[in-house]
């Protein structure tokens, strides 16, 4: 399918604030991008980067006033997400090096404090995809989805005592029961075609058959309409904006995502 994805973020500054920017998808073997626009105003000297993961960041300084941020890009997303029940295991050895960061516990997933609960979600499962649905169906069916209910990202830990969250709550706790079992995961952020209520949207891939899957708990089963625009270890790496000195509260924050064109 064909998606326009668009972004808009209203700031009043009260001084010159440096910025760092994840607003633009990158091309891949899951998606590509044919179009795109991105607007700032006014208009600022834009450094781009690429981040240790590969996300394709804008490093800025926004000066007082009012500071607008306007994106958009056509893209071309897969129908359905692969599934594949039986993918295997990947031992530690032979994983590729590049992917050996997701084992670790992080920040938001400690996953060193979960292998007695994966062990138990996923007990007599072929290792590997099936222990990630697994882990998946079990999120989906303990953890209450409830969008808007928290404004800072918390731990693994702190979504499994609370049994609730937003979307990258429980990618969290996915990801941190993956690790917990040497799975590789990570986060991905970005958009998703017909999500209810339209935000920015988070889950988790888990790298099972020498790739990655998707995986998210929030949505009823497996569907297409994806863009991703970052990957990281946990919630702290895929901030859509950073923004340094004085706190700043947006003006206004729109996301939308439109079906141009579906392939049948």
């Amino acid at each position: 399918m064909l998606l326009r994805i668009s972004y808009y973020l209203l700031l009043e500054l009260e001084v010159p604030t440096p910025l760092i920017l994840m607003l633009r998808p990158r091309s891949s073997a899951d998606q590509w991008v044919a179009r795109e626009e991105y607007k700032i105003s006014p208009m600022v000297p834009v450094e781009e980067h690429t981040d240790v993961y590969g996300n394709l960041c804008q490093r800025l300084i926004a000066p007082p006033g009012i500071f607008s941020i306007n994106t958009t890009a056509d893209v071309k997303s897969a129908d359905f997400v692969d599934v594949n029940y039986g993918a295997p295991f990947v031992e530690i050895q032979n994983l590729p090096c590049a992917i050996l960061r997701y084992l670790l516990p992080s920040r938001y997933c400690e996953s060193d404090r979960f292998n007695e609960m994966a062990m138990s979600i996923t007990a007599n499962l072929i290792p590997g995809y099936n222990q990630v649905a697994a882990i998946e169906s079990w999120l989906r069916n303990t953890i209450s989805y409830i969008p808007g209910s928290s404004n800072f990202p918390i731990s693994a830990v702190d979504v499994n005592y609370r049994q609730s969250g937003v979307c990258r709550d429980l990618a969290h706790l996915g990801i941190a029961l993956c690790r917990s079992i040497s799975i590789p995961a990570r986060i991905v952020v970005g958009y998703l075609y017909n999500l209810k209520p339209m935000d920015m949207h988070a889950w988790f891939e888990a790298y099972v058959g020498g790739r990655w899957y998707t995986f998210d708990a929030t949505q009823t089963g497996p569907k297409g309409g994806y863009v991703a625009i970052g990957y990281g270890n946990d919630a702290a790496d895929v901030a859509v904006f950073n923004q340094f000195g004085p706190g700043v509260v947006p003006l206004q924050q729109l996301v939308n995502v439109e079906l141009i064109v579906e392939e049948h």
